[in-house]
């Protein structure tokens, strides 16, 4: 039988970024952790250094964060193994999201999938890799266009039903596809690109705001042109004497009290600078400057 891994939870910034209730019922921390980069190349195949893999999760559990987000496809596999490898059996309050709906062929290919069959193989798959018997948060990782969403969502409603997920979410969508979703089933998460150099997506944002789902934001330290020499970014980082990452996720924090963002990194190091962001106090004016694009 497996024993709870100790883990000791101590110099713990994360709780400083506030909770959230996922579908009511279920209370996280806002800012979480992403395991997409903790595999090869690519997002394909194991992880460069295996044992940092490892110290990354359990490092990113002992500093509070209880939500971590994955997918079958990062790896792909490989993940959802590492997860269950350095965290099993886990933490009571730790929440793990995965997500299906993409088929990889190699290294960065990525392909839509939303066969209802498919999905539900998958969906048993992840509960045995990730060792659970119900996965917390499901996500549908992009639409397929050759699938109407409102049947893949209905597929995962049966799931929920059947105790396989606890939660449904969704992930690259629009607006409209939210409310179509949402006809089906109870929609408590929205899964897509956002941060300070990519906010396409203010009007999915603010959907959710008004609605009460949570907003997972990838890509979240994405900062492009935005970090160029004398830009905002580059000026408020200096005042506060912090990373330009830290700061990024700072601002994801301030933006919306439905907002989790899930950095993600493959370095200890990174992950520590990167959870930092939820000690962070912006001002109004730096907050006005950033959010400018400036």
């Amino acid at each position: 039988m497996a024993t709870k891994m100790s883990i000791e939870t101590n110099n713990s910034p994360v709780e400083k970024s506030g909770k959230f209730m996922i579908g009511g019922n279920t209370q996280v921390y806002r800012l979480g952790f992403g395991a997409m980069r903790l595999t090869g190349p690519g997002i394909w195949g194991p992880p460069r250094d295996h044992d940092e893999a490892i110290r990354v999760l359990r490092r990113a559990v002992q500093m509070g964060v209880n939500f971590i987000d994955t997918a079958d496809s990062y790896g792909p596999y490989i993940s959802e193994e590492l997860i269950h490898e350095a965290l099993y059996p886990y933490p009571k309050d730790l929440v793990i999201a995965t997500k299906f709906g993409l088929v990889r062929t190699g290294p960065n290919q990525w392909f839509p999938v939303g066969r209802p069959e498919y999905l539900r193989q998958e969906a048993e798959m992840s509960l045995r890799r990730l060792g659970v018997e119900r996965i917390d948060l499901m996500q549908y990782h992009r639409p397929d266009p050759n699938v109407p969403i409102e049947e893949v969502v209905g597929l995962m409603d049966d799931l929920q039903r059947e105790g396989k997920i606890h939660h449904i979410g969704l992930s690259n969508v629009s607006v409209e596809q939210i409310r179509k979703a949402r006809m089906t089933s109870n929609i408590v998460t929205v899964q897509n690109r956002y941060s300070l150099a990519y906010r396409t997506y203010e009007d999915v944002l603010d959907y959710c705001e008004k609605e009460g789902i949570g907003f997972i934001p990838w890509g979240p330290i994405a900062q492009g042109s935005l970090a160029r020499s004398g830009s905002s970014i580059e000026k408020v980082a200096k005042e506060l004497d912090i990373s330009s990452s830290r700061l990024a996720i700072a601002w994801l924090l301030r933006r919306s009290a439905v907002m989790l963002p899930i950095p993600g990194t493959s370095k200890v190091a990174h992950l520590e600078d990167n959870l930092a962001a939820a000690t962070v106090h912006l001002s109004q004016q730096q907050f006005d400057e950033l959010s400018r694009k400036a």
